[in-house]
């Protein structure tokens, strides 16, 4: 039979047969590929589906007719092709290597998978063939040795079978490169760069490669004593990763003997695909700390004036793992004989419970929140609406965001309300719901592979977020330019066609010249810019005043660089935009992502597949949280509180009177404490101000100055000890909930474990507290308040807890029973009023900040990927603190020698807020004249130097530039708070 042209598809095939069954595939399609089709199933080791094959194991020989036989996984079939897939020739030859392959492996008592998971692939072909290690006369070697350095993989290398599919795991699908052989004949194994021990390597401990070892080479080792046991011993719950916005399919094995999560493993969705990160497959025994909080606290009277109570919040605390900050507010909080007022932290840098825990005492449900209500109401009764202020969190889940502020806003008649997106994306939702209608981001991660240029710009994916890094780097090896511009040479920066270093601070001076270029050489997209943009011809006016040699006078970046990023990106017939915190957290954070949006717009990239506009969301739902309505001007689906018909809706559906006025965001609510006709009352849902806000002295004192406070948690927070009442709340893991991530995939988190003593669920709490205000909330399930929400929002419409399924669904949805969602929005028209991309042309204006004499250096503050947020979570995880325990400042080399201070030396950085001290580390990732510190770390805040300057657009503080100095400790330096107090 000949080859033949499919007509419909334009696909070369041919037919073969396999054991007797014809089968026509694509032309290239392997014999391995080919059998599944008829049912054929052919014996792997070394082969998976998600890694490019190599046929190293030979257990998938097949009989061609040829004179040797053939690796099925990477033959591909021919025409005529007869195949026989087991006769007695394969089977005693696939028999013989498994004899071979078992003569060195442990015994089966010792696996190290076997009395685990016990899914040895190795061991289960041996029993089909009748092998094993004690019957085998072959000789064993047994003697390469095993490897336990890091902190949650061990390495058994007798049980490798070089099969390399631990070296595809770590090149092909997460794109880390850390895994290779070294040696030569028998003594070859696989290695971690160059044969460093795994937990001294550069590995970032994702786990890909465990999940790949088809034997007991690569395990996972027990975490907090959990054994870790075969998976149908195991209770399996499928859920989401509660951690960064990628929003990871995962699922957690329940020992419900122990009442423990024994371990996690990736599992298919169409974004994550399977795909984990260090967070998410060893993150998630925080949920299981002795510290969770169990029972209602209420703040005893000797507690009072109020303040903070442990000596690291008040600022004198001292600590060999680094020092927290020194100024700020002293005198709140009674005190107790005896108590602590000083001295060491306890290990972690967590808050010292048994120095905050003698100012509260337990309390029942119905007293906490009969006071929490009675509060509230009084506060409101005499303050007015203006008076009442609550902080949501991108941590809980959609339904939660939704009754939260629902809650302050029928309740208490005001729209102060917000979340932490005020702190990570609050310009970039400005810019784009201005700009296109809509702050969601406008395709997905995973449409990288459809691009051909990329811009990944003030962002550090590989740690904030790892899996759609991962999609980043496997594009650039199939043909996608990724252009990478930061202040900062992280790791994608090793995985960028163009690094551009430009100085922080410069986004808007550097894209204006972009699109200056890209003008001047015509590479716009006229017809696109004619018929769906606006105010183009004043972009151009305004980018014209920034022709390349003015650029780099601003940014440090060569004129010529310049140009090639121009024509590169004018050049491409599709392309993508992602950007993070390093875009936003700016004073210029609208304007710089204005300027984005302008790019893309003006050379047509957006509404196709491989273009579009995303900035990647930090927290697990921030999206969600935002769409919700958990912000001060917009009700659910982002409808603008100030709109009288979309006030009068919302009035009808809730059956109350709404303030027509836009609510206060978070740091205009920290002002607002201060202001003597201020907030005075808050509520706070999962959220940690005091680590995270910027100006730390700042927050100490509005906090102090609160009359009342509820904090609900897990924890018991920085922010608790300014409590009057603390709620004791459901981790992620112990409630059922949806959750929107970063590419608007909405998915149900289940419930994996019950909440420790007397923690309750969230949304139970909250409508608690709604009841006892006079609200007539009667929801039985999160799936009633989700039912609510899709019929106030929109882009939500159609999805239900029926549709989302196990792998969650995308919006926009017109028909979620049969489609995934919308990849691509703004295909025809975009969400503004006339259905244009508004074009806002940006002027460079420099940071509030600068540097000068005595504070020299510019301070930049991020993430690290073991750690997240605040910490409260991640620094409970024995895995991630294990790997990044404690705090550092990373620092150019040539700054650090000219200050005489080396690596691993403990330094003080200071800036015109306030001290900290912690240890250096000397780095090649910084600018000359610039440091990072990542703000996880309590005992060393870097918010503490951070200055509270806001983009007047989103409201989101700058916390991407101040000015510091670092010196060597002995240094004498005088403290800018205890000399001249805290600038409020």
């Amino acid at each position: 039979m000949t080859s033949v042209q499919d007509p419909s598809t334009a696909v070369r095939t041919v037919t073969a047969t396999i054991d007797g069954h014809s089968v026509t595939v694509p032309d290239g399609t392997s014999i391995y590929d080919a059998a599944k089709q008829v049912g054929v199933d052919i014996p792997v080791l070394c082969h998976d589906e998600r890694y490019d094959p190599v046929g190293v194991c030979r257990m998938c020989v097949v009989d061609t007719g040829g004179r040797v036989f053939a690796a099925a996984c990477v033959r591909p079939c021919e025409d005529n092709m007869e195949v026989k897939t087991s006769t007695p020739e394969l089977e005693r030859s696939r028999a013989t290597l498994t004899e071979l392959l078992m003569a060195d492996q442990p015994p089966r008592a010792e696996d190290p998978k076997d009395t685990t998971t016990r899914d040895n692939l190795l061991l289960d072909l041996a029993d089909g063939f009748g092998v094993a290690r004690e019957t085998t006369e072959l000789p064993c070697g047994s003697g390469r040795g095993t490897d336990s350095s890091n902190p949650v993989i061990d390495v058994n290398h007798d049980a490798c079978i070089l099969c390399d599919r631990c070296v595809r795991a770590c090149d092909d699908i997460q794109g880390n490169d850390v895994i290779g052989r070294s040696g030569k004949g028998y003594s070859t194994r696989i290695a971690f760069d160059l044969n460093d021990p795994m937990g001294a390597s550069s590995c970032v401990t994702c786990g890909e490669c465990v999940q790949a070892c088809p034997t007991g080479a690569l395990t996972n080792k027990p975490i907090r004593g959990i054994p870790i046991r075969p998976r149908e011993e195991l209770d399996a719950v499928d859920s989401v990763c509660p951690y960064c916005g990628v929003g990871c399919a995962l699922t957690y094995y329940v020992d419900r003997e122990r009442g423990a999560i024994s371990f996690a493993e990736g599992r298919d969705q169409p974004g994550s695909q399977s795909r984990l990160c260090v967070k998410g497959r060893y993150g998630w025994d925080y949920s299981a700390s002795p510290q969770r909080l169990t029972t209602p606290l209420i703040r005893v009277d000797t507690a009072y004036p109020k303040g903070p109570l442990s000596a690291d919040v008040r600022g004198d605390g001292d600590n060999d793992r680094g020092r927290g900050g020194s100024g700020g507010n002293r005198s709140g909080g009674g005190r107790k004989p005896g108590d602590k007022r000083g001295g060491k932290h306890k290990p972690g840098g967590l808050v010292d419970y048994d120095e905050v825990m003698p100012y509260f005492r337990e309390a029942t449900w119905e007293e906490a929140l009969d006071l929490v209500a009675r509060r509230l109401r009084e506060i409101h009764a005499e303050g007015g609406p203006g008076a009442i202020a609550g902080f949501g969190s991108a941590k809980c889940s959609n339904e939660e965001a939704y009754l939260f502020q629902k809650l302050i806003r029928t309740g208490f008649g005001t729209n102060n309300v917000d979340h932490c997106t005020r702190l990570c994306h609050a310009s970039s939702v400005a810019a784009l719901f201005e700009g296109v209608g809509s702050g969601a981001v406008s395709t997905t991660y995973g449409d990288v592979a459809n691009a051909d240029v990329v811009i990944i710009t003030g962002s550090n994916p590989t740690a904030n977020h790892p899996v759609a890094s991962s999609f980043f780097k496997q594009a650039r090896r199939h043909g996608t330019k990724i252009i990478y511009i930061d202040p900062r040479a992280s790791t994608v920066a090793e995985h960028a066609d163009i690094f551009v270093q430009l100085k922080p601070g410069t986004d808007v001076a550097f894209y204006n010249s972009i699109m200056h270029e890209v003008i001047r050489l015509g590479m716009i997209d006229r017809e696109f810019i004619a018929s769906r943009t606006s105010n183009y011809d004043e972009l151009a006016r305004t980018v014209a005043d920034y022709p390349p040699e003015r650029a780099a006078q601003i940014t440090g970046v060569d004129a010529d660089t310049i140009r090639e990023v121009a024509r590169i990106w004018g050049e491409a017939g599709a392309g993508v935009i992602y950007w993070g915190m390093g875009i936003s957290q700016h004073t210029t954070g609208t304007d710089n992502a204005r300027c984005l949006i302008a790019l893309c717009s003006i050379t047509g990239n957006v509404g196709r597949p491989g273009t579009g506009l995303h900035p990647l969301r930090g927290q697990n739902n921030v999206q969600g949280a935002s769409d919700a309505g958990l912000i001060p001007m917009f009700y659910p689906d982002y409808q603008g509180v100030d709109l009288d018909v979309t006030r009068r809706h919302f009035e009808e559906a809730w059956g109350t009177t709404l303030d027509p006025n836009r609510g206060l965001t978070v740091t205009e609510i920290i002002k607002s404490v201060l202001q003597p006709d201020g907030v005075r009352g808050m509520y706070m849902l999962g959220e940690n101000p005091f680590l995270s806000d910027p100006n730390i002295n700042k927050v100490r004192k509005a906090l102090s100055a609160l009359d009342f406070l509820v904090v609900q948690d897990i924890f018991l927070t920085e922010t608790a000890e300014f409590a009057d009442v603390i709620l004791p709340a459901s981790s992620y893991l112990e409630k059922v909930g949806t959750y929107t991530n970063t590419d608007r995939r909405v998915q149900l988190g289940r419930k994996v474990m019950d909440p420790p003593g007397q923690a309750r669920p969230d949304w139970e709490i909250v409508q608690d507290i709604a009841r006892r205000i006079g609200l007539n909330w009667t929801y039985g399930s999160p799936s009633e308040v989700f039912d609510e929400m899709v019929e106030l929002m929109p882009s939500y419409k159609n999805l239900s807890y029926g549709n989302l399924g196990l792998s969650g669904k995308l919006y926009p949805n017109d028909d979620p029973e049969h489609s995934d969602g919308t990849i691509v929005m703004f295909d025809e028209k975009f969400n503004t009023d006339d259905g244009l991309a508004h074009l806002v042309p940006a002027q460079w204006l420099p940071p509030r900040e600068l540097p000068d004499a005595d504070f020299p250096l510019v301070l930049n503050t991020g993430r690290l990927l073991e750690h997240w947020h605040t910490g409260s979570m991640t620094r409970r995880s024995f895995a991630l603190d294990a790997i990044s325990p404690v705090a550092e400042v990373y620092m150019h080399p040539k700054d650090a020698a000219d200050r005489g201070v080396a690596h691993g030396e403990m330094v003080r950085v200071r800036s015109r807020r306030g001290t900290i001290e912690l240890l250096v580390r000397i780095s090649h990732r910084e600018q000359l004249g610039n440091c990072f510190i990542p703000f996880h770390f309590r005992e060393a805040a870097a918010n503490l130097l951070t200055i509270d300057e806001v983009d007047p657009f989103g409201k989101i503080p700058e916390f991407k530039f101040c000015a510091v100095q670092v010196e060597a400790l002995g240094t004498p330096h005088e403290d800018p708070i205890a000399t001249a107090g805290v600038r409020a």
